[in-house]
């Protein structure tokens, strides 16, 4: 733990602490080491490890799989191991919220991130082969989430998405607060369109309302763009 950290000129104590377990850490390799979630963790604002569930498994192989009762294909994730791992990384912190990445899940969004973005401590398990033993669902998780309906190799892609999304919320992580106020989604709206130089490209010209230095007029072009897009694009938003 680096300790306190100063936001604003104000000390404070706050750390997230995620915990993501996975068949394949390796596959993680590059997307922490890079941008925001870096400097997150540079800062002490969070603290992200990665563990091989297999360290949890069974004899010399570390199983920790098995068939389906009922037949069917592939491997499917024991509850066991799953309970063993998730107990160990808890270490009997009540306020942990564990979550299960799986396609069968709630689709992911800006307000989800949001909330999970207040959690002190997260545990995110990423399936693999088949899927899990139920009871892991039914039992282990406080939520099980999907970022979409289509279908991975496994659940490290979506524990990658979440991680971005609920670390760079985290107070501090952005230097100026608006940043995550105003973006696609905060509102139930897709983000306006912006600009920025040349103010002419081969004829593409930025709208005239932009350059006028009327704030009131810019704001109610903002939304009107901002809501045209969302129809247009997103309608389910609205």
């Amino acid at each position: 733990n680096p300790g306190p950290y100063v936001v604003n000129g104000k000390t404070s104590s706050f750390q997230m602490k995620i915990d993501i377990l996975t068949l394949f850490p390796k596959m993680f390799t590059g997307p922490f080491e890079e941008s925001i979630v870096k400097r997150a963790m540079d800062k002490g604002l969070v603290e992200i490890k990665i563990h091989d569930l297999r360290a949890w498994g069974e004899g010399e192989r570390r199983t920790v799989d098995d068939r389906s009762y009922g037949g069917g294909v592939g491997m499917i994730l024991r509850v066991d191991i799953i309970e063993k791992a998730v107990s160990e990384l808890k270490k009997g912190n009540q306020s942990t919220k564990v979550i299960l990445l799986d396609a069968t899940g709630k689709k992911f969004t800006q307000s989800m991130a949001r909330e999970l973005s207040r959690a002190e401590h997260l545990i995110l398990i990423a399936g693999h082969y088949e899927g899990f033993d139920h009871r892991v669902q039914e039992h282990l998780v406080d939520e099980v989430i999907s970022i979409g309906d289509y279908i991975l190799t496994g659940g490290e892609i979506p524990a990658m998405v979440v991680t971005d999304a609920v670390v760079r919320l985290l107070p501090g992580v952005l230097e100026k607060k608006e940043a995550t106020d105003l973006e696609s989604f905060s509102e139930k709206l897709l983000e306006y369109p912006q600009y920025t130089r040349p103010e002419n490209y081969k004829g593409w010209k930025v709208p005239e309302v932009l350059l006028s230095g009327n704030h009131k007029e810019i704001e109610r072009w903002r939304k009107e763009m901002a809501l045209k897009k969302t129809k247009k694009v997103r309608p389910d938003l609205l």
